[in-house]
Order: structure tokens, then sequence, then C-alpha cells
């Protein structure tokens, strides 16, 4: 079984900063270091870790930064021959602050040759062929749209960042995953904390797909169509750094969903291996494989129904 990735790539600048910057604030970094990103190539390069079989369709400028992004994909199992140059357009990019010690960050994306994929490019075999295809939306939306409208096996999509869902798109998405900021602002509800059963209303006002709502340190909240949702904790783990902790987490949920449809399952496998890939720099500086995701799969609390 296959997993396609309609999305993103860029290279990362990864800031380390004793704390992250306020509104109109500067900040001394203690160190900066170039790494590949975009969450559409994360989240291949996650699930190229854990199996065989992934596919990256998106585009990169014919530049060195490029070249680095297609190689770093290779080195992770990907198939990369639909990645296409994009002549005169630069690789995207993204600056990422971090802060030491949380591992929380900011990030500050530039499209680049990602603001070039077209509906035309999405319309290729691996995506009509994939058990999982996985969205996100650092691509044109048509382009998404257009990806999602012509697979035929479950498409998982991230939404971010957030913006209007055409229900064209959301009428194709199986398993929407939204952090929980990204789910307020789909659902035009303000900034704030909500507990597990406000973020299953929530939910259900955005979409009538399955709904999984990532919540960082407190694990993933799955709310299907039908049925009781449930809250799944992660794993104890040391947290060096946050970033493409959700990439992780998404390519290991579609991995999952392309061998077992149990949804709740595959979020379980999904949150220990987004645990896994905190422990280290970077958004792939620790992503894990399949043996050891399954070896921390034991700690991983049961999940628990929500009230």
């Amino acid at each position: 079984m296959s997993v396609t990735v309609v999305g993103s790539l860029n290279e990362d600048v990864l800031a380390a900063v004793g704390r992250l910057p306020g509104r109109g604030e500067t900040v001394v970094g203690r160190s900066a270091v170039t790494a590949p990103g975009g969450k559409g190539a994360n989240q291949a390069a996650a699930a190229g870790e854990l199996g065989p079989g992934v596919h990256m369709v998106g585009r990169v400028g014919e530049d060195p930064a490029g070249d680095r992004q297609l190689a770093a994909l290779a080195g992770c199992r990907v198939n990369v021959s639909r990645v296409h140059r994009t002549p005169g357009t630069p690789t995207g990019s993204a600056t990422i602050p971090v802060e030491e010690g949380s591992g929380e960050n900011l990030i500050v994306v530039v499209p680049g040759a990602n603001a070039e994929l077209t509906p035309a490019d999405a319309d290729v075999e691996s995506v009509r062929r994939a058990a999982v295809l996985l969205l996100q939306l650092e691509v044109p939306i048509a382009t998404v749209t257009a990806a999602a409208a012509a697979a035929r096996g479950t498409v998982v999509l991230t939404p971010a960042p957030p913006q209007p869902l055409p229900p064209e798109l959301l009428e194709h998405v199986d398993v929407l995953v939204p952090n929980e900021h990204e789910l307020a602002h789909l659902a035009g509800a303000g900034p704030r904390e909500r507990s597990p059963a406000e973020l299953v209303d929530l939910a259900r006002s955005v979409a009538s797909c399955a709904v999984v709502v990532t919540l960082g340190a407190r694990g993933a909240l799955v709310v299907p169509p039908e049925g009781e949702p449930v809250l799944q904790a992660p794993p104890p783990v040391t947290t060096v750094d946050t970033t493409g902790a959700g990439d992780c987490f998404c390519g290991a949920l579609a991995q999952a969903l392309a061998t077992d449809p149990d949804l709740p399952a595959a979020v379980r496998f999904a949150v220990t291996a987004a645990a896994l890939s905190t422990t280290g720099p970077g958004a792939r500086g620790a992503l894990p494989d399949a043996a050891a995701v399954r070896a921390l799969l034991s700690r991983a609390p049961a999940a628990t129904d929500v009230g």
C-alpha cells in the first residue's frame, strides 16, 4: 500500500533563542542552522522513515536549495519523480525561531515555488492509486482540491496554514487533522483554551468527516463522524524541539491508515511517533522508524472517553 503527499517543500532556517520574541520585539539568537522542511515534505519524510511506498508531488526552484530538498527526501526513501523544477522561482523557505528549554517555536513561510504547484501537477497516477493521500495548505488550494478529487483512497487534510475550506474540498476529505488553534480558526471561534468536550463540539461544527485534533503534549483528540470521541495521550519523552511534530504525526497517521483503517489505533501510533520526533532538533532531526515507534507504543496510555 502507498502514501502520496501533495504539498510544500521548504528550506528551513532554525534559530535557537533563549525565549520567543513578542510582537515588535527583537531577540538575539544563540545559533542558526539550515535544514530541509515544508509541511508536505516533512510529512512525506516521516512517512518514508516509517515504511515503503511514499511518493511526493510538489515544486522546487532550479537552485541549490531545491537540490538539497530532493536529496533529503530521497534519503528518507521518498519517490521524488513528481517534484518538478520551477524556472525563475526560488525554492520555498521558512524562518523558525526555537525557544531553548521548551522547544516551542514560531514559523514564517515564504512559498516560492510551492505557489506554482498546479492542479495539473496533482492529476497523476501516484495520487489516484495511493491508499492514503496526504494534503496541507502551503500550496494553492485549487491544487489541493484537485488532488483530493482525483484520489481514490483515504484523503487526510491538515488545514494549515488555516484558511476557509471550500465545500468542494471538504466533500472529498475523510480525515481532517487540525491543531486546536487551526480548529478554532475554521470554526470562527476566538483563541482560548478549551476542554476536550468543547473541542469536540467545534470539530463537529466544521466537518462531517472524522476529525483528529492534535493537542501537542496532551496528545490527540479523535472525533469520529459517529460514536464516542476519545483522547489519546502520548508516551513520556524528553522534549528538545517541537518543530515538525505535527507533520510527523500526519505522516505516521497516513502510514498507519494505509495498512489498517482503524482510526483510534492509527492515532495512537501517530501520537507515539510524534512524541519521538520531539527528542531531537529540527523538523526531521529525530524522525523515528517503525521499530522505534513499536517499542514505545506500550508506554502510550490507553485512550480515554471524552464526556
